[in-house]
């Protein structure tokens, strides 16, 4: 069979596998009449892996495309489909349905929070266009937004599960206002008011739409750019606990032996171990907030054998837990930087449609996001057996998930790499790790990425 028709009928599997028309319409995009909303989404989510754009594809004399351009900025420029709606149940359906069943319950599955770039930075009249720091090219200020993210892994595979586009609520850094003919009763007017919320804000109501829709996690990860006693407080109210990077600074304080301390004041406190010891020191506070809700929590801190004098702080909300774990567990948390450098470098994350209003760069999004899931999915059914049937389901072993030893060199790593308040991984790392995920995808699906890299 031709590489085309297998990818061909890996997305028309995927599509009906996992309802694509059905979630379509649950998020209200369908029509009366003229061509259906799936057809016009299939041709848009295919359009990547043809190595043109969508311009291009209509200039060329043998476009196959079954509709006018027209058609297709509509569909992008719609106010009144709901794209968070779909990506959520969507990814709920993959889940749960897919990856969740191939795991054992004592996997500690979790939710990662995680913000990125948008580059726009050679616009002028996009709405809601703001300056923003770029913490992955030294604070930077360009423009764009804040692409921050939602996610799930259970350590093999990573599922984006919902996403905010955040502009800002300050005048002096937002370049261009909303839309203001835009009716207040659709979604469009809704998610333009979720663009101006603070970054807490709308993690907190991710988690609480992703909950709503049946998917289930153990743990929420985040850096410590998220890493507020507040904020944790709250994750922690939801039922779950939280793993995160905590930052280093004399304006928080943690309660520990009776006072409150900043977590400098706490690390020149304890003992520290010696010798090759896999973590430096472990202590249990509790985190307070405005409300005096105390929450409590263990500290570990990790410390780079290269350099005496650098150390990480980890936090844990489950006491359970033994260090070495939440230094595994927190590991995970790097899925969502390969999910970031897969979207802008294969899949045209904000490169592919180049239009002015908010509704198409979530409209754009949301694709981008749907041909991740796919290509995880693929990427799953390729490497573990258990996909294959439940005879094999029994017969082969789970997945491995990450050791612990691959998630301390990758908190050495983030060590070595610190830029001010942001931690993150070298581009080295990052493309090594992506590296492992395509190269665990079909031969014919590897042709398709290796075009779409090139034309980048």
């Amino acid at each position: 069979m031709k590489a085309e028709n297998r990818f061909s009928m890996t997305v028309d599997n995927f599509f009906k596998k996992f309802s694509v028309g059905s979630l379509l319409k649950q998020a209200n995009a369908y029509k009366e009449k003229g061509v259906p909303c799936v057809k016009v989404f299939k041709v848009l989510f295919k359009l990547v892996f043809t190595g043109m754009n969508l311009f291009m594809n209509y200039e060329t004399e043998n476009s196959d495309i079954p509709f006018a351009k027209d058609v297709a900025y509509r569909f992008l420029n719609s106010m009144h489909i709901n794209w968070q709606r779909f990506l959520l149940l969507l990814s709920a359906k993959v889940i749960n349905h897919h990856i969740a069943p191939l795991t054992t319950d004592e996997r500690a599955d979790a939710f990662v929070i995680d913000d990125s770039f948008f580059s726009r930075t050679r616009s002028k009249a996009v709405e809601l266009l703001c300056w923003v720091k770029d913490h992955a090219d030294g604070n930077k200020n360009k423009k764009g937004f804040r692409m921050l993210t939602l996610g799930w892994t259970d350590g093999n595979s990573f599922v984006p599960v919902a996403f905010n586009l955040l502009s800002s609520a300050n005048s002096k850094v937002r370049i261009n206002p909303a839309r203001q003919c835009i009716d207040k009763r659709t979604v469009g007017f809704k998610r333009r008011q979720n663009a101006l919320t603070t970054s807490p804000e709308s993690a907190l109501s991710m988690l609480k739409q992703a909950m709503s829709v049946g998917i289930k996690a153990k743990y929420v990860l985040f850096d410590s750019w998220f890493s507020f006693p507040a904020t944790i407080i709250k994750i922690c109210k939801m039922n779950l606990n939280v793993i995160a990077m905590l930052k280093d600074t004399p304006k928080i304080y943690y309660t520990f032996n009776g006072e409150k301390k900043s977590l400098r004041e706490i690390y020149r406190t304890v003992r520290k171990r010696r010798g090759r010891a896999k973590y430096l020191a472990s202590v249990a506070v509790e985190l307070h907030d405005k409300e005096d809700n105390l929450v409590p929590a263990k500290i570990v801190f990790v410390r780079d054998r290269r350099n005496r004098s650098k150390w990480l702080a980890l936090i844990s909300t489950d006491m359970n837990l033994p260090e070495s774990e939440i230094i595994r567990i927190y590991g995970k948390r790097w899925d969502i930087e390969v999910f970031f450098k897969m979207c802008k470098s294969y899949l045209k994350l904000a490169k592919e449609f180049q239009g002015r209003s908010y509704d198409m760069m979530v409209a754009h999004t949301t694709i981008v996001f749907s041909r991740y899931i796919m290509l995880a999915v693929e990427n799953r059914n390729n490497t573990d057996l258990r996909t294959i049937g439940a005879l094999f389901y029994y017969c082969c072993d789970e997945l491995e998930d990450i050791k612990f030893v691959e998630a301390l060199q990758l908190i050495i790593e983030a060590l070595k790499v610190t830029l001010q308040e942001k931690l993150f991984l070298s581009k080295e790392t990052i493309n090594e790790l992506l590296g492992y995920f395509v190269s665990s995808l079909p031969d014919y699906i590897k042709a398709k990425l290796s075009v779409v890299s090139c034309e980048s």
